[in-house]
């Protein structure tokens, strides 16, 4: 019996391309893990972590290695300093985080907005929290920050924006225009930002990943979500953070100490390990990389006759199918998946005031080898004039 907030939300998206991708042997470009390996500086840390005995539970907000890194990091990479102790709190993924943070600070009859096409964890959590959610909608293919829509939005019910940057699933990075316009909007009407930043690190073409909280006036009301699984290809440890003040940590920590405690303890030391160890180099390497990947798929997906938009950040795609199918997206994507060997995710299950926004695009996760990119392009190559 499932709980009737939950109910509506049904099975993940993800789950269900993953398992079409298996049954039929698709190329599974649909759920964004790399099919890589991560630095191998971090599976030694973890190793000599266990070996030393960081085997039992950790503080719950988090191991005092890695809350030390991460206050270090963030006041050396966005000049923001945090509280190691009172202002950072580790969870099991930015995904907790994210639940954490909406369990932990919205009440029922609360509102918090959403930008649409969203991650699909968000409406469920508001929903489960009690909260409504509220939504304003970006669009194919400049995916510009609709700002009459979402100023309209607020109202005195209003008590959190949850804001994703870079954006996942339109590789949209938000400018700082369109942040400060946020952060007005939210300084008026005294409303908390929840900011997940989790592909930080993953930018292109002189994009620059501006935080939230770096904003005048908005670190006191900002909880800023990162992910070690993002920036360091590790994205089973489940090893996340949030940053923030203290009153809303409180608030974070307050259901991540009764969902999840801590998370693994050899894999936070592990991760402390990183933040501390790895320099420059390795976040140009890592932007570097994904870029080569990202104009590798994009050159296959219009050879293929899609529609893409070149992301800014993250490691995804969107591309048009329009001229390839008269089908809608979740249609087509199972076609893919089953007839042509490519598992995609179909976004109009991230949208709720207007599906028909994505009901003709798919998403491609280039967060792959190139090896396994060129097979999933040869397959694309095959499409055009197979589908109907």
């Amino acid at each position: 019996m499932i709980a009737g907030a939950l109910l509506p939300f049904g099975t993940t998206i993800f789950s269900e391309m993953t398992r079409l991708a298996n049954e039929h042997g698709a190329i599974n470009l649909a759920q964004g893990f790399p099919n890589f390996q991560g630095p191998p500086e971090l599976y030694r840390a973890a190793r000599a972590a266990m070996d030393a005995g960081e085997n039992q539970y950790s503080r719950s907000l988090g191991h005092p290695a890695l809350v030390a890194a991460i206050a270090a990091f963030h006041e050396q990479q966005y000049g923001l300093a945090y509280d190691a102790e009172t202002e950072v709190a580790v969870t099991c993924g930015a995904t907790e985080g994210i639940a954490a943070a909406l369990l932990g600070l919205l009440d029922p009859g609360d509102e918090a907005i959403l930008i649409e096409p969203f991650y699909d964890s968000y409406p469920a959590l508001v929903a489960r929290a009690g909260a409504v959610a509220r939504f304003a909608t970006l669009r194919y293919p400049s995916f510009d920050l609709p700002r009459d829509e979402i100023a309209k939005l607020f109202g005195p019910r209003t008590k959190i924006l949850v804001l994703n940057t870079p954006h996942n699933p339109s590789g949209k990075v938000f400018r700082r225009d369109e942040l400060e316009f946020l952060a007005e909007l939210c300084r008026r009407h005294g409303v908390i930002v929840l900011s997940d930043e989790v592909y930080e690190h993953i930018t292109f073409d002189g994009a620059a990943h501006i935080p939230m909280a770096a904003l005048d006036g908005m670190k006191e009301r900002t909880v800023t979500l990162s992910s070690a699984g993002k920036t360091f290809s590790l994205t089973g440890w489940k090893v996340g953070w949030a940053t923030g003040p203290a009153a809303l940590i409180a608030g974070v920590q307050a259901a991540h100490q009764f969902l999840t405690f801590c998370a693994a303890t050899p894999l936070q030391v592990a991760v402390a390990a990183a933040l501390r160890g790895l320099d420059r180099s390795y976040y140009d390497g890592l932007r570097a990389d994904y870029r080569e990947r990202r104009d590798l798929l994009l050159a296959g997906l219009e050879a293929a006759g899609f529609r893409p938009v070149a992301p800014r950040g993250t490691y995804f795609i969107l591309a048009d199918f329009s001229t390839l199918s008269a089908r809608g997206d979740r249609e087509f994507a199972r076609e893919l998946a089953t007839l042509h060997g490519v598992a995609a995710i179909p976004p109009s299950v991230f949208y709720q005031a207007d599906p028909a926004a994505g009901s003709k695009l798919l998403r491609f996760a280039f967060c792959k080898t190139r090896a396994t990119l060129e097979e999933a392009i040869a397959r694309l190559a095959k499409v055009r004039g197979r589908s109907a």
